[in-house]
């Protein structure tokens, strides 16, 4: 990476997140270009999830609480290179990462195509001053109540809300040559 901040370079991606070309991160957040970044969620080993406040120089959602680390790739970086760095930067720890799902959010402030990953560990963590004011771990439906009542970053509460859902229900099984409706 180049530069100081927003000079670093960030790939652009088209609708099925593959790179059409590469800005700095100044023009992705002022041009609103999709690029890719990471959502890691930490849990601690009571299963507790890790929440921060964000600084307020923080270029997306300043202020306010995030339920994931992560952020941005940087040009050429893949998604699980981006969240091991993403983890180690903001939280000072490295840990071991478990991709869970990709995940593509839209707002009027910024388009991502992202992966989801999960990891565990309890702390202590060595928290980056630059983009972390503070943490602490929340049990899941503290986090759920919390986010009615102070303002959390949106991408990461969707990507929370999905992690949550339950998963589709499968069809029911039928013997073989036979359809719903019994003809074959």
């Amino acid at each position: 990476m180049s530069g100081g901040p927003g000079n670093e370079l960030v790939d652009v991606v088209d609708e099925e997140g593959r790179t059409v070309s590469t800005v700095t991160r100044r023009e992705i957040r002022a041009r609103g270009l999709p690029h890719r970044c990471t959502y890691i969620f930490v849990f601690n080993s009571r299963g507790e999830l890790f929440v921060h406040l964000r600084t307020q120089t923080k270029d997306v959602f300043p202020g306010h609480w995030d339920v994931a680390v992560g952020g941005v790739l940087a040009a050429g970086e893949s998604f699980a290179e981006g969240a091991r760095r993403e983890v180690r930067e903001e939280l000072g720890v490295d840990v071991q990462l478990e991709s869970l799902f990709p995940f593509r959010y839209q707002d009027a402030v910024t388009v991502v195509h992202s992966m989801v990953y999960r990891g565990r560990h309890d702390g202590p963590f060595h928290l980056q001053p630059e983009e972390v004011v503070r943490g602490l771990f929340l049990a899941l439906d503290d986090v759920l109540l919390r986010a009615r009542e102070v303002p959390f970053c949106p991408d990461g509460l969707a990507a929370l809300r999905e992690y949550l859902a339950p998963p589709p229900a499968e069809p029911a099984w039928q013997p073989p040559g036979k359809n719903i409706s019994g003809e074959k």
